[in-house]
Order: C-alpha cells, then structure tokens, then sequence
C-alpha cells in the first residue's frame, strides 16, 4: 500500500478506534462504573485512544487496536451481563459507523456528480472503503481470542469457575492471535477466513443500499 493509499483510509480507522473505545467507557459508566470517565476515556477525543503501532498496523495491514478501556466489575450491579455488554458494545459501534459509511456514499450517489464523474465516484467509493474497514473491526473484534473482545463472552465466567485457565488464556492468547496472524500474512495460509467474513457482511450491507 502506498502513502496516498494510507492517508486515503486513515481517517476511517481513526473514527472506528475513537468511537469503539468511547463505546466502551460509554457503556461502563451507564452501567455504574466511573473508571473510564476518571481516566478521561469517556470523550471523542481521537488522542485519548489511540495506541499508535494499533493504529498503524490498521493502516498498513487491516487489523490493529486502540488503548484498552479499563473498568472495575465490582461496581457493576449484574457482573456477568455487564461486562459482556461493556465487551460488545465496541465492535458493534463499529458495525453501525459502518453502515453509516454506506449510507452516506448512497446518499450521494443520487447526484449526477457523484455518479457520473470520475472524482465523484472516488469519493463514492472511498467511503464505501471507510465503512469495509469498519466491518473489518468488527469482525476482528469479535473473534473468540485474548484480550479481543469476543473473548470476554466466556472468560468472564471463568474469571470466578476456574481463574488460572483465565490467566492462561489471557497469558498466551496474544501470542496464539499474533502466531495466527504472522502465519496467515508470511505463509499466505487462511486460517481465520476473515475476509471471507468481512466481504460476505461488507457485501451484504452494501448490497441492501443499492450497490452493485
């Protein structure tokens, strides 16, 4: 990918990790927690939440993170529920911004400028991208792997029926998604089938908006 290339998508991976860290603190002070909001979590100030090498990588390679949002499950009143709802809500912000992005771009596809013009449907097309990217969050987010977020749909029970399987998983979960993901890019092997999931739901949404 070139540098234009990359300034070209920056802003979409900027808008997703802010607002998919935001989510989180959002949700975990609705739901009786103030520690995001103590360490000043709870704003949509891009600088409070991005981990540049996360950032980067987003751009360069389509995956990446932001600074984790931390909360205290002791004031949660149902802590299971809570916590599953804290993990979720970010990834699933991503999946509305991106179909946010898609309607923008059919919006705009109604005007003869932005169909029938070469700069036009750069820009049609561009915002598409800024949503796929989205969908692409969302996904990766949602896999079942420490400390991704869909991994907290089972290990907040194990935090209280087994705690050491927790700390091992929490231990060398990273590492397995790391290994997973070195594998997948340096020996063209497809393990995660990520971006058959990605196109399947990018191309269902944008299918539902009229594009073809």
């Amino acid at each position: 990918m070139d540098f234009i290339e990359m300034i070209k998508i920056m802003p979409a991976a900027i808008i997703g990790l802010t607002v998919h860290e935001f989510s989180h603190a959002y949700t975990a002070f609705r739901l009786g927690d103030d520690t995001a909001k103590d360490q000043g979590r709870l704003t949509l100030n891009p600088l409070k939440h991005i981990d540049w090498m996360g950032f980067f990588l987003i751009v360069i390679a389509g995956f990446g993170w932001a600074k984790p949002v931390i909360f205290n499950p002791d004031n949660l009143k149902h802590k299971h529920r809570d916590e599953i709802l804290i993990s979720i809500a970010g990834p699933l912000s991503n999946l509305v911004i991106a179909l946010l992005f898609f309607m923008v771009a059919r919006v705009l596809f109604f005007f003869e400028f932005f169909n029938s013009t070469d700069f036009g449907l750069g820009v049609v097309n561009l915002i598409v991208v800024w949503g796929v990217i989205n969908i692409s969050l969302f996904i990766f987010n949602l896999l079942p792997l420490p400390p991704l977020d869909g991994s907290h749909l089972y290990l907040t029970f194990l935090k209280e029926t087994n705690p050491r399987l927790m700390m091992n998983l929490y231990k060398y979960g990273t590492l397995a998604l790391l290994f997973l993901i070195i594998a997948e890019n340096s020996l063209n092997i497809n393990i995660l089938h990520l971006s058959e999931m990605i196109n399947a739901i990018a191309s269902f949404f944008i299918g539902l908006m009229g594009f073809h």
